[in-house]
């Protein structure tokens, strides 16, 4: 019954993290901030609302994200996109490896006098302690650099690189520390090492391999199962659980009846079974999709335990020990990776600044900093402390050095300022039959129209046959379009017959014009050209699969295909832009628009909101109505353009 209360009340504060992390983004603050600070509220240092024993015995949702979390990891792992710079990342992932991990064990031991443990470690304690944390520094943020690449449009050698160095020391992490912590068992029972104890290490590795792959198949043979989302997500994260009970009971039970000890590292079976799953089954796509669906949930509860289990009073006063393991993993990130930079010969800009897209820390690390408190209770909450408050420390620091580094190797590929005139102005490029007729579309909708082309012979055509208002380009670069592309032009519609020749308008027009309506028709399906193409934001019509689904949705919904093909003269779709100073700030309620006209969706900085009464406009937001035209004429005139 106890356990039930606590439960509850743990649920209801991570829907309240949930809100604190999303309002602490606003001063550019991770979310796991503030779950973070939602568990400390809720601990036993504050409120109380979860005592200590609350904590112990919410250990299992420990469990199941740490379990989680290693199916992240391994997830992470594809190595067929990792094949191209396969020497960079081996290197650089060798020396960001052996460099923080050697100076923070010396680090550690130098100040390990000043962490507070239940009781006087002897030398061999000291090690093991030394092992764990140095184990845990070497620990980076996938998730955090992918956050940070997407942002910024980033491309190139040492993007790439950076992403498949911080994805493979992610993995390569919890194999160290599953080595560092069946070393410190040695250490802390007292036992010393000899050859028993290599042969054991070994068979403990080759047995968490092989239960990996076990666990690999179960996980392959739950998504080939018709079941619902919700119901393969949950068993997923019950194999998880269950590796880590397992591994408990098989270490009780050989302590009890063995005179030796068997410890499989769960984290390392879980994140072994899903490297399995990645690269060698056919059901990637959804694991992945599902681990990510997962994601929110998991950390909101993760995080929130963890700052539920920080003891303040050790972190009041062990919070400059971490910072200074925060200044010496940088020392030795630096190091590594200068080292790697040099033997693989990248370029000397590259080197010096690689080391700032190493400092983020995140998941992997606290949820082994987390472990250490459950694998090892003899060492008290000390460590754990200590480690957390640095995670939390590089976690603020890492982004903004990352996105330095980016752009100073001139790797961002953000879009242009985009400054839009009240004229909606539009670039066909790539000019043919159909490129005309939707050319007179858009001039039928008051649209200002220019068509461009590379071949002379079509300008010529469409300038003295058809009348329009038709350009000559040379090439595609930035300054051959410099005449007809601007930062006021709102469309750009990419008709080319090659598709290569698409793509570079594109990314001309993206980023250096600003350009962010991006239309392309497609000319030959290509599932990765396609990927490139949305990762700028533009939108992909592949003709034959346009009219598929336009008759499917003639078939199923002919009123909304209808109102799409304008077969109704009585309604249409329009978009606009908001630049009426007098709407900004306002809610959506106290606009007073005509009965004829209903807003569907409302996008603002590239992301959608539903429109509700209370949704507040602002400046530069995008609108979708439907209506009566002179109706939305009439709005259109009253809020934008």
């Amino acid at each position: 019954m106890t356990l039930l209360i606590y439960l509850g009340s743990f649920l209801v504060v991570g829907l309240a993290a949930r809100q604190i992390g999303g309002y602490l983004t606003r001063f550019n603050l991770p979310l796991i901030s503030g779950y973070l600070v939602a568990g400390i509220i809720i601990g036993p240092f504050v409120l109380n609302i979860i005592p200590h024993e609350g904590v112990e015995s919410l250990r299992f949702i420990s469990d199941v994200s740490l379990a989680y979390i290693a199916f992240a990891a391994g997830s992470e792992l594809y190595l067929k996109e990792i094949r191209g710079r396969l020497k960079s990342i081996a290197w650089y992932s060798a020396t960001l490896f052996i460099a923080p991990y050697i100076l923070g064990i010396i680090a550690t031991l130098l100040l390990i006098n000043s962490i507070p443990f239940p009781e006087e470690l002897q030398t061999q304690g000291r090690i093991a302690v030394a092992l764990l944390a140095a184990s845990i520094l070497v620990a980076l943020s996938p998730s955090s650099t992918i956050a940070i690449v997407n942002e910024l449009r980033a491309r190139g050698a040492f993007t790439k690189t950076v992403l498949g160095v911080t994805v493979v020391l992610d993995v390569g992490v919890i194999a160290l520390f599953a080595f560092s912590s069946s070393i410190a068992d040695v250490f802390l029972s007292d036992t010393m090492l000899d050859l028993g104890f290599v042969l054991l290490l070994i068979f403990e590795f080759a047995l968490a391999l092989g239960i990996g792959y076990l666990i690999g198949r179960l996980l392959q043979l739950i998504l080939t199962l018709r079941l619902s989302s919700y119901v393969k997500m949950g068993l997923i994260l019950l194999v998880g659980y269950g590796v880590f009970w397992g591994s408990a009971e098989i270490r009780e039970l050989t302590h009890q009846s063995l005179p030796f000890e068997v410890f499989i590292e769960p984290l390392l079976v879980c994140m072994i079974g899903s490297f399995w799953l990645n690269n060698w089954s056919d059901y990637r796509d959804e694991f992945v999709h599902l681990i990510e669906e997962m994601g929110p949930a998991i950390y909101v509860l993760f995080f929130t335990l963890v700052g539920g289990s920080l003891s303040l009073d050790i972190l009041a006063t062990v919070w400059p020990i971490a910072l200074i393991l925060v200044l010496v993993r940088a020392v030795g990130i630096f190091v590594g990776s200068y080292v790697g930079g040099v033997i693989t010969g990248d370029p000397p800009q590259h080197r010096r600044y690689a080391w700032l897209a190493y400092i983020t820390q995140a998941g992997i690390g606290l949820g082994l900093a987390q472990e250490i408190a459950v694998e090892f209770p003899e060492l008290g909450t000390g460590l754990p402390t200590v480690l957390i408050s640095a995670i939390v420390i590089s976690q603020l620091i890492g982004p903004p050095f990352l996105k330095f580094a980016i752009r100073r190797v001139g790797e961002a590929h953000t879009p242009a300022d985009h400054h839009p005139d009240t004229q909606r102005d539009a670039v066909i490029a790539g000019i043919d039959g159909q490129a005309v007729a939707l050319a007179q579309r858009l001039e039928t909708h008051n649209w200002q129209v220019r068509l461009i082309d590379i071949d002379e012979t079509h300008v010529k055509y469409c300038r003295e046959e058809r009348n329009f208002d038709a350009w000559h380009v040379s090439a595609i670069t930035k300054e051959a379009l410099a005449e007809v592309l601007n930062d006021a032009t709102d469309a750009l519609i990419a008709m080319f017959d090659d598709d290569m020749l698409n793509l570079e308008i594109c990314q001309v027009a993206y980023e250096d014009f600003g350009i962010r309506r991006l239309i392309v028709r497609l000319n030959d399906f290509n599932r990765d050209l396609q990927q490139q193409f949305t990762s700028i934001g533009a939108t992909v019509v592949y003709p034959a699969t346009t009219m598929v689904n336009l008759l499917d949705q003639l078939t199923r919904a002919p009123q909304s295909a209808q109102l799409l093909l304008q077969s109704q003269p009585d309604e249409e779709i329009v978009q606009i832009t908001v630049t009426d100073e007098d709407v900004d700030g306002k809610p959506l309620r106290d606009l007073r628009l005509p009965s004829e006209v209903l807003v569907l969706s409302i996008t603002r900085d590239g992301q959608h909101i539903v429109p509700r009464g209370y949704t507040v406009l602002r400046i530069g937001d995008e609108i979708t109505l439907i209506g009566d035209p002179e109706c939305l004429r009439n709005v259109t005139a009253r809020l934008g353009y």
